[in-house]
Parts: structure tokens; sequence; C-alpha cells
């Protein structure tokens, strides 16, 4: 034990004595804080320009002069998607997801209004956040301390010397491993900590007891990456015979899991299953709903056995004799059987996403970076299934409010008035406004589980090897 830790303290010795480490400490240094500073203040403009036009929207829904109930659910509502708190750090899909969508009966429509929709074509080529800085380019950093850390000591001769003198391959390699990941460890998880930290005091509101658990399941997440990397970089420089040969070796490396295997995720993803265009999903829905029936087609089968039917229930022979407004009636059903179809299509749809993300998860087994970057997406909320998940609980508020109308349209309005009748506004202020219900870490990690395997993976890959390999270096 002894001995490893003399290898750690000379591998730090000979990290903080190399210049260039330095220089790129203090590069990577301003830019973290330049990411941060970025994406705090846009996370936090942002939420506050969603919630002032939120409450407007509200309040002019509430405030609505007395109307007939039908016009109230097809006067809409709009609702703004708040950035996560976690947005500043890792931005996920943030940019390309829209962040409005508008509520109306009888129609489900999509999230609109991305960054991306308004800006230029260089956002296909990413944002400079923190999870970036730490995901692409911190790799970079280990690569550069690390490529020499035993290729070097072979060409010129001191690793023949120190296993002459009874130090171990494993004890070497687990040492110059662990020499490496504890500095950089040290320096940026240290930073991420610090500019976590100045965040959450300079806006307290965004930090709860979930938002911290997530904050530190990223950071021990990342810590993880780092060992991962820094075991990699050890285990190519031993089998090197040369520093140069072993800085390109994980230059090839860095290339093929930062930039090669995730394209090719997404392309084969697309390719195995192809998603359906906003038209074609449309017209499906479309084409069914036809295949059910149209209710303001008075000889529609569907919905004339639905009159019969409910004449039957009710023991009249004609709807005006209803103890009720049968336009009403007719409006939930039909709403009833639109959103069924579209939740079935929408279900449809996001499994064909998840089997296209599918691709990546199962390539996070073979790739760090895919592993670390699904994970953080999820651990900071800013992944794909929260996205769906804001969708789902929009349409679950729209279809509850679109009922409420029809129920008041169906018992409070006359049948001979039925689209001329007003009713008073206080109706419209019993109406509490749309609030997302956040979801926890655990409720995040369980739609990962097979990126969740590939984390387990790598750590028991890495004490598998210790316990078991390095018994010898190739001299």
């Amino acid at each position: 034990m002894n001995s490893i830790r003399n290898i750690i303290k000379v591998e730090w010795k000979n990290i903080i004595r190399t210049k260039t480490a330095m220089v790129l400490i203090g590069v990577f240094a301003v830019l973290l804080l330049f990411s941060a500073f970025i994406g705090v203040e846009n996370t936090a403009e942002q939420n506050s320009i969603r919630e002032t036009y939120q409450e407007q929207v509200h309040d002019d829904y509430v405030n609505q002069p007395d109307r007939n109930p039908h016009r109230v659910s097809h006067y809409g509502y709009l609702v703004f998607r708040e950035r996560p708190a976690l947005s500043f750090f890792e931005f996920g899909i943030e940019s390309f997801a829209g962040n409005s969508i508008f509520l109306e009966a009888h129609r489900q429509n999509t999230v609109n209004l991305s960054e991306a929709g308004f800006s230029n074509g260089m956002l296909r080529f990413g944002e400079l956040s923190m999870a970036l800085i730490l995901q692409l380019l911190v790799p970079l950093f280990i690569f550069f301390i690390g490529y020499g850390t035993l290729a070097d000591l072979k060409a010129n001769g001191v690793l023949k010397i120190m296993l002459a003198q009874g130090v171990s391959a494993k004890r070497l390699i687990w040492g110059k491993t662990l020499g490496i990941f504890s500095f950089t460890t040290v320096v940026f998880i240290g930073a991420m900590l610090l500019i976590f930290s100045i965040a959450f005091v300079a806006y307290p509101e965004a930090l709860t007891s979930a938002v911290l658990l997530r904050s530190l399941f990223a950071m021990a997440l990342y810590t993880v990456y780092f060992l991962i990397y820094s075991w990699i970089t050890v285990l190519i420089s031993a089998k090197s015979s040369r520093g140069g040969a072993a800085l390109i070796s994980l230059i090839l490396l860095w290339m093929l899991c930062g930039i090669i295997l995730p394209k090719m995720a997404q392309n084969v993803g697309y390719a195995l299953f192809p998603a359906p265009s906003k038209l074609e999903f449309e017209t499906r829905i479309t084409e069914d709903l036809e295949q059910v029936g149209d209710s303001h087609d008075p000889d529609d089968a569907y919905y004339t056995s639905f009159r019969e039917k409910t004449l039957a229930e009710y023991g009249v022979d004609d709807v005006k004799d209803l103890p009720f407004n049968y336009a009403g009636h007719l409006m939930a059903e039909g709403e009833r059987i639109t959103t069924e179809l579209y939740r079935s299509h929408f279900d449809e749809l996001i499994d064909t996403y998840t089997n296209q993300n599918s691709i990546a998860a199962y390539l996070s087994f073979i790739n760090p970076y895919l592993m670390v970057r699904n994970l953080s997406m999820a651990a900071t909320g800013t992944d794909m299934a929260h996205y769906i998940d804001f969708q789902k609980q929009t349409e679950d508020y729209r279809y509850r409010q679109t009922q409420y109308f029809n129920e008041l349209h169906k018992n409070e309005v006359d049948a001979e008035r039925s689209g001329t009748q007003r009713l008073n506004s206080a109706r419209f202020k019993e109406r509490d406004p749309f609030e997302y219900e956040n979801r926890g870490l655990f409720w995040a990690l369980s739609n990962n589980v097979i990126t969740l395997l590939a984390l387990v993976f790598w750590l028991m890959l890495i004490v598998l090897s210790f316990s078991f390999g390095f018994k010898k270096i190739k001299l």
C-alpha cells in the first residue's frame, strides 16, 4: 500500500511540474467559468420570462368575459415549459426541444418555439456547456498527462529497474491510474462543486432536495468517468513501446468515442427504426378518426349507435327529452375518442424514439462517452424522457380542461341555446393553472437501465482487471 501511495505522489509531482498541464488547467478553468456563467444566466433569464408570460396567460384565461363553455375550450391555454435547474450545467436537448404548447379542444398540438428554430446552423455543432467540457475535453487532458506514464519509463529503461527492485506490475499500474485519476478529480470535480455552490447561492430558490440529489449523482457519475479514462490511459501507455505511439492511439480512441460512434449510433438508429414525419403522424390519426366516425354527421354509424344507446339508457325517444344537453354529451364522447387515438399513436412514436436511442445505450458498453452523456442528461432532467413526460402531463391537463367544459355544456347550457348561451365567468376562475410535476432522480434513471448497466459493467471491468490481471508489463 505504501508503494502505491508513493507512486501516486510521484505522479502528482510529475503532473504539477509539467507546465503545459498547468496551462491547460488554466484554460479549462476559464472555459468552465465562462460556460457556467452563460448557462446560469440563460437558465435564470429564460425561466423568469416564461414564468412572467405563464402568469399573464393564466390571468387572461380566468378573466374572460361571460362565454359559452365550448368557446372557452377553443379559446385555449398556453403552457410554457420551465428549464430544469441543472440545465445550466448540461444543456442536453434543451436548445432543440420546444418551450411552449397551445392546449385546445379536439386537437393535440406539439411543443413549439425551440431555440434552435431561431438560430443559424452553427447550433448543430453543439453549445459550450460545462458537461461538454467534462465529457470531451477532460479526457483529452487525461490522455495528455498520462500517455507517457509507463511508455516513457519503458523507453528510458526506468521501468525495468523498478520491476527489478520488486515493484509489481499490478501496483505500478494501480498507482499510476489512481495518481492520474485523483489529480483530475480534485481539479475538475472540485471546480464542479465550487461552481454548483456559487450557482445555488446566487439562485437559492432553484435548490431543492431533489436537485441536490441529482447534483450529487452527477458529480459521482463524472468521478467514475474520469476513473475509466485514467484506467484506459495507463493501459494503453503500458501496452505502447513509446510515449508518442501511446498518444496517437489515445487520440484515435478519443475521435472514435467522441465523434464517430455517437454519429454512427444516431444514423443506425434512424435507419433501423424510421420515425414518421409530423405530417405522416397527423395523417394516420385523421385516417383512424375517419374509420371511427364523424360526430358532425347525423347519419354516421358509430355516433348514431351512440345516440340510440344514450336514449335507451334514459328511456326517451328524442335527445330533446334527455335530462341534459346532448351536444355536450356528444362532444365529451368525441373528445374521449380523439384523445385515445392520439395517445395510442403518440405511444407508438415514443417507442420508435426509444428504439432509436437504444443503439447509443448499447454502445455505452464499449464507449464511456455515450454512457456518461446519456446518464448526465437523465440526471439533470434535460433528456428526451423528461421532455416527453412534459408533453404527457400537458396532454392530461388539456383533456381534463376540455372535459370540464364539456360537462358544463352538458349540464348547464340549455339545449335550445347550445351555441349562444353564456355562463358566468366565475366558472372559468375555478380552473387551476398547469403545474408540471417534477420527477425524481430514480424515475430518471429508471428510463436508462441499459446505460446504468453499462456504468456497472465499466466499474466491474476495472475491479476485475486489478484483481485478476496485470501480472506483468511487456518491456
